[in-house]
């Protein structure tokens, strides 16, 4: 059966061979309780997170690269990773996170149809999706997390080799911005979207017109989430402006000017969050 899962449309059989994503079925690189989302989604007692093995936008600078590539990760069964979900709630996670979850949402909707979890789920995006695909697994989705990264056709062609980011992302988002937004007494996130913006090294200008696609078509009660934790590694050796953090300076204009917008809520990110200390370290 030829793969249409993802924009990239390789059509390759996944049930033989790899697909543009680097991976057959599911692999799970990894799976705890993460305390560093968005505060709706962390909450508490940590997100739930899983991430998957493989992705099909594969941008130089992931900071979980060793897992997009399809280095890291267990294959795993959808029987065997609705285990994983429920090993997350009896550790008392507030949701399940599903970490790059377009290139496998067919295996992910197979195991949410086998076990539904009882707390919120979560499917964090990098917004290179389809909207038909987006339909199929919306029923079971509770909460979307994507990013926004790039208005630009250029920059997208650079750093991911997909000049049709932007319009793909771009619909994908405004889809699941529709999802109904509601949180509980104690202010965890159940059901709704936050849309995050990764501010990048000398890509301000692009930042500011990505915001203002967004204030276009983001209810008001839709948060903004502006991301300072750029950290250089991946694969940016022939990107030397990628070779520094983001500065004060870079980050204040964003902010200044999501700002000005006026979105009703920005969660922003101090410059301690652009270390490698925050990024997770593979089990598998």
């Amino acid at each position: 059966m030829e793969c249409r899962l993802c924009p990239v449309q390789c059509g390759a059989d996944r049930e033989k061979t790899f697909g543009r994503c680097g991976v057959k079925g599911l692999t799970v690189a990894k799976y705890y309780l993460h305390p560093f989302e968005e505060p709706p989604i962390s909450h508490k007692n940590g997100s739930g997170t899983v991430f998957f093995g493989g992705c099909s936008l594969r941008c130089v600078f992931c900071q979980n690269y060793e897992v997009s590539r399809a280095k890291r990760g267990k294959s795993v069964t959808p029987k065997e990773l609705t285990e994983i979900f429920r090993e997350l709630e009896k550790m008392g996670a507030d949701n399940i996170n599903l970490v790059t979850p377009d290139h496998v949402s067919d295996l992910i909707a197979e195991a949410l149809s086998l076990y539904r979890p009882s707390v919120p789920v979560v499917y964090n995006s990098s917004g290179y999706a389809l909207v038909p695909v987006l339909e199929r697994i919306d029923p079971l989705i509770d909460v979307y997390l994507p990013d926004l990264k790039f208005c630009s056709p250029a920059l997208s062609e650079r750093y991911t080799g997909r000049k049709d980011y932007f319009e793909r992302a771009g619909e994908a988002v405004a889809f699941m911005a529709k999802k109904p937004v509601s949180y509980d007494e104690t202010g965890k996130m159940l059901s709704g979207c936050i849309v995050r913006h990764l501010v990048l090294p000398m890509c301000t200008s692009d930042s500011l017109k990505v915001l203002d696609f967004l204030k276009g078509v983001l209810p008001g009660e839709v948060p903004l989430s502006l991301m300072r934790q750029y950290t250089p590694m991946g694969e940016i050796e022939g990107f030397p402006e990628l070779a520094r953090p983001v500065t004060a300076r870079e980050y204040r204009r964003v902010l200044d000017y999501a700002e000005a917008l006026g979105f009703e809520t920005i969660f922003t990110q101090e410059k301690e969050s652009a270390k490698k200390a925050f990024i997770p370290s593979w089990d598998f």
